[in-house]
């Protein structure tokens, strides 16, 4: 079955032929409103193909075609005006164009509470910042070209060992959606309880012993090769030029406001975002491109989503809650 790209490609074709060949021909009218829902239907359908979307019946399919046809326009509009309004990014078709913005929320946001540094650090982690005299800080920095950074997984409903020992192995974070009983599990989680797990369990199983279900289940008992970490500390809060030394040593987990992300297809991210930090993910790098600074940010949504499953957010003006309350393991 052909792509999204090579569909509208031949749809593109097919109109330019149309437009060569006018005249005073009938197909040369302008597209009615029926016309237009057609093909946005059509569209709707090679993106059920592409994702394997099914629906329980018709009313569904219809309803989760309308909120598509609402993101399709959200997204053109965008697209449109994008260079008007001086954003760097692009929205695009992905996994979650069937769902509205509060269905998005709802499913891929934590239920953790909205929280203060002192409550999610509390008194458990050291005050110090081993990387605050850092100063040989290279211009960019991608973690992914050092190979310490694991493929890109999706959490459905649902580093440092690299760096350390020069060996990558994919940990479980299904053992700590099945066992860590202080957190979320696949409703959301948070950083500091996934680090106390780990810790207090002396060690995270590795994922080929545990594998990724994207669902939670009952806590498994195995035996295998553990990975352990000696605690965490934290970034100092609201400081870019912090955390930019600690990211140009390993990567670090951020947490951050995701209500921007849902249709993100590309680009650096300067959009809007709320205020509640809602979502975990990892800045594995930063760069610069045409002179406009960015973190480079693994995500859980699969390699479908954003730049194969990464995407960058500005650098510079703490976007999105970034610099919060940034830690990494020990």
């Amino acid at each position: 079955m052909a792509s999204i790209n090579q569909y509208f490609l031949l749809m593109s074709y097919a109109i330019a032929l149309v437009l060569v060949h006018c005249g005073s021909h009938a197909l040369c009218r302008p597209l009615d409103s029926n016309n237009t829902a057609l093909l946005t239907r059509d569209r709707h359908e090679q993106w059920m193909a592409t994702y394997g979307r099914t629906y329980k019946d018709l009313p569904e399919k219809e309803k989760r075609f309308n909120i598509f046809k609402e993101n399709v326009e959200r997204i053109e509009s965008f697209n449109r005006a994008s260079s008007l309004n001086h954003k760097l990014y692009k929205l695009g078709l992905n996994v979650f164009a069937d769902l509205t913005t509060e269905e998005f929320r709802a499913t891929h946001t934590s239920f953790e509470p909205c929280f203060s540094l002192q409550s999610m650090f509390g008194g458990s982690t050291t005050n110090n910042f081993k990387y605050e005299n850092v100063t040989n800080v290279p211009p960019s920095m991608d973690w992914r070209e050092k190979g310490a950074v694991t493929h890109v997984k999706e959490q459905g409903d649902c580093g440092l060992n690299q760096i350390n020992t020069g060996n990558l192995i994919s940990l479980s974070e299904q053992q700590l959606n099945d066992c860590d009983k202080t957190n979320h599990g696949c409703t959301g989680g948070s950083i500091k309880k996934a680090f106390k797990f780990i810790q207090q369990n002396q060690g995270i199983l590795t994922e080929q012993v545990y594998p990724y279900k994207a669902i939670q289940g009952q806590c498994q008992t195995l035996q295998g090769h553990k990975v352990t970490i000696n605690g965490f500390e934290k970034v100092p809060a609201g400081n870019e030029d912090a955390l930019l030394q600690a990211v140009s040593k390993q990567p670090v987990a951020v947490r951050v406001d995701n209500s921007g992300f849902q249709l993100y297809q590309g680009g650096i991210f300067n959009g809007e975002c709320g205020t509640k930090l809602n979502h975990d993910v990892t800045v594995v790098g930063y760069g610069t491109e045409n002179g406009n600074d960015y973190w480079l940010v693994k995500n859980s949504w699969g390699a479908n989503w954003g730049e194969s499953g990464f995407m960058r957010i500005i650098r510079g003006l703490n976007m999105c809650g970034l610099t919060a309350a940034p830690s990494y393991p020990i």
